[in-house]
């Protein structure tokens, strides 16, 4: 079921606490095959190196979060999600870029992230936000059917 059409003005990004471990581990689960348990997202959220931020309407439900891990001057995005049902209002651009931000204030010069070869959408996204492809992990993703998919790992260079 689509719900009503959301602009991205309507939402404000904010960074994700433990109490949000429910809700990113189902949007996850909404998102991936082998969706993320309560726990695990409770250990990345408390870990000093990662750094997640969520969207939804101000004090509301999560439409959507990205969680990325950070090493000296570089991150790696672990995971972003939109809920499928609010997909298609620029929620990921705009918590994408709002990370970017946070990312670079925080002195990561180099953001990286791997996506499979055939979310098109994903990836018209990241091009779009100057991401570039910089290798390829053949048959790394495992699909439902038991196929194998290829990720693309892209990179992002912060100013």
């Amino acid at each position: 079921m689509r719900l009503p059409f959301l602009t991205p003005a309507a939402t404000s990004v904010r960074l994700l606490q433990v109490r949000d471990a429910a809700a990113v581990a189902d949007l996850h689960a909404g998102g991936f095959t082998h969706g993320w348990a309560v726990h695990e997202i409770e250990a990345l959220l408390v870990d000093a190196a990662v750094m997640g931020q969520g969207v939804g309407p101000a004090g509301g439900t999560l439409f959507g979060f990205v969680l990325s891990r950070c090493a000296a001057d570089e991150a790696e995005i672990l995971s972003i999600v939109v809920d499928h049902r609010h997909r298609g209002a620029g929620l990921a651009g705009r918590l994408l870029r709002a990370h970017l931000g946070r990312l670079s204030a925080r002195g990561i010069r180099h953001l990286f992230l791997e996506v499979d070869e055939g979310n098109a959408a994903a990836r018209a996204l990241y091009a779009r936000l100057g991401f570039a492809e910089v290798g390829r992990r053949t048959a790394y993703y495992r699909r439902p059917d038991g196929s194998a998919a290829t990720a693309l790992v892209l990179r992002r260079d912060l100013d």
